[in-house]
């Protein structure tokens, strides 16, 4: 995994309790990260059709009860996406690198939530939650 951003962490971003903050501490600043897999794109694709990619992305789907960032409430109901918090590369592959497979790096996140944290666009985030109260949708009050 990359040492050129500091290593991120399901600890640290646990310390976190707010849906932006998470996002905030995942952002990696509006760039992809590194050079994708180019010509060797089949390493990628193989390590994601593998058992050991399958238990870990389930481990952590039970982990953060399929929610988006693991922010209770923030549910996903389309495909639930596992995001490396540190961006891998073909060594990682090559060498087996076990933090790959790692649940203290990886979080659940949606296709948009995942896509705002490469791209830094907050305007693909879902709505704050809003905290429901007795009588807030009466039409007459």
């Amino acid at each position: 995994m990359s040492t050129t951003i500091p290593m991120r962490s399901y600890t640290e971003l646990s310390k976190y309790s707010s849906f932006l903050d998470r996002f905030e501490y995942l952002r990696l600043n509006g760039t992809v990260g590194f050079e994708t897999f180019g010509s060797n794109r089949f390493l990628n694709q193989a390590f994601y059709t593998s058992p050991e990619w399958r238990r870990a992305r389930r481990e952590v789907i039970i982990r953060d009860d399929g929610c988006d960032l693991g922010v209770e409430g923030y549910d996903i109901f389309s495909k639930i996406l596992i995001h490396h918090m540190n961006p891998i590369q073909e060594e990682d592959l090559l060498n087996r690198n076990p933090d790959i497979l790692n649940p203290e790096f990886l979080i659940c996140v949606s296709h948009n939530t995942h896509n705002a944290i490469h791209y830094g666009d907050k305007n693909l985030l879902p709505a704050p939650l809003v905290e429901r109260r007795p009588g807030d949708t009466c039409p007459w009050k």
